[in-house]
């Protein structure tokens, strides 16, 4: 078990946001009201997933909307602790413990925001392995958890919990009641047991995260690649090796916001060895598909995800802008995520596009 620290959080920060795929929230802002609420309540442990007691009771927290918002609507972190309370007045009992919901630049540091103010252990796991746009797309609802009870809360206080007949109710429920309050709310869901986590969960998600963000960091200060140093960090992780699938410019991108969601597209120009070369990225939310010069090669529930490639920090999809110049890298999800269960949830046709899911290790053999 570790102490996770204000440094530490920098670190998840950025290697979060990375394994987001784009999406799951503002690293900036999620850093901030994490690094604020560890300054003020003291550290925050880390619990290895296999270290969880089977009976400990474990409530997800997240965000849920769409992240442009966020950028509007700076959360002020009284949001999930709102929400987490009162699940538990719900449920007749306190959380043991908070995991992540998903990875994400916001989604990574919304539990330790709740942790750090009431004295609880995060889990290194949570129920995606990267982001994802819809609450039923998690590894806790492929296993068989039910999403309700659930709650979710606003900035004015205001509290919605759900029992729902199935999770994809959930999902359209909260996800209604998210527009009404204005674009995002917090939530807690998929309230379980420690025994159904450690069989459900996509393990040491949280450390990875930040191996990836202190190999940017320790790339950044040597004066080394930075894309090169993500790639690397992820060989010999449950992931495996990630690839780097293309640099170029942003010469086109639209977004907009509807049903809480971000959708969007952009389109790069290739620099460099990829000159001559177009790539384009749909999103919802999260990066989906990646195709190049009319050839798939990168979908869902592989991550795709662009860096900078001077920095290597992670560029979300709603701070995607005209004129940005990127690397576009693939990694691969581990195989738990992979499942025909799995892939039923979150693989590319669910997403409405033609194309069956091909593991990234597959489709760029060395």
């Amino acid at each position: 078990m570790m102490l996770v620290r204000e440094h530490d959080i920098e670190a998840l920060a950025i290697g979060a946001a990375i394994l987001g795929a784009g999406g799951g929230g503002d690293p900036l802002i999620g850093q901030l009201m994490a690094q604020e609420a560890i300054r003020e309540h003291g550290p925050v442990q880390l619990l290895p997933l296999e270290a969880l007691n089977n009976h400990a009771f474990v409530l997800p927290v997240a965000m849920m909307g769409a992240p442009t918002v966020f950028l509007e609507k700076i959360p002020s972190g009284e949001e999930a602790m709102l929400a987490v309370r009162r699940m538990e007045q719900h449920l007749g009992r306190r959380a043991d413990a908070v995991c992540p919901i998903e990875c994400g630049g916001m989604n990574s540091m919304i539990p330790f925001v709740v942790a750090a103010r009431l004295g609880l252990p995060v889990v290194d796991g949570d129920g995606m392995g990267r982001a994802f746009p819809e609450l039923q797309m998690e590894t806790f609802h492929v296993y068989g958890i039910s999403g309700t009870p659930a709650c979710i809360a606003d900035e004015w206080g205001n509290v919605v919990l759900f029992e729902t007949v199935n999770n994809f109710r959930l999902e359209a429920f909260a996800r209604a009641c998210t527009v009404k309050m204005g674009g995002y709310s917090h939530l807690v869901d998929y309230p379980m047991s420690g025994a159904d986590m450690k069989r459900a969960a996509v393990p040491g998600t949280v450390s990875l995260g930040m191996a990836l963000g202190r190999a940017v960091r320790v790339a950044q200060e040597r004066h080394q690649d930075p894309v090169r140093a993500v790639l690397e960090a992820t060989a010999g992780t449950a992931y495996g090796r990630g690839v780097e699938l293309f640099r170029g410019k942003v010469v086109d991108v639209t977004r907009r916001t509807r049903d809480g969601f971000a959708f969007g597209k952009a389109v790069l120009e290739g620099l460099g060895d990829c000159r001559g070369s177009q790539l384009s990225i749909d999103f919802q939310n999260e990066s989906l598909i990646a195709v190049r010069d009319g050839q798939v090669v990168a979908t869902v529930p592989d991550i795709i995800a662009m860096l900078d490639p001077e920095t290597g920090l992670p560029v979300t999809n709603e701070r995607l802008r005209y004129g940005q110049r990127v690397a576009v890298v693939g990694i691969p999800t581990p195989p738990i995520m992979r499942t025909p269960e799995a892939l039923k949830v979150w693989g590319p046709r669910t997403f409405g596009y033609d194309v069956d899911f091909q593991p990234l290790e597959e489709l760029h053999v060395n």
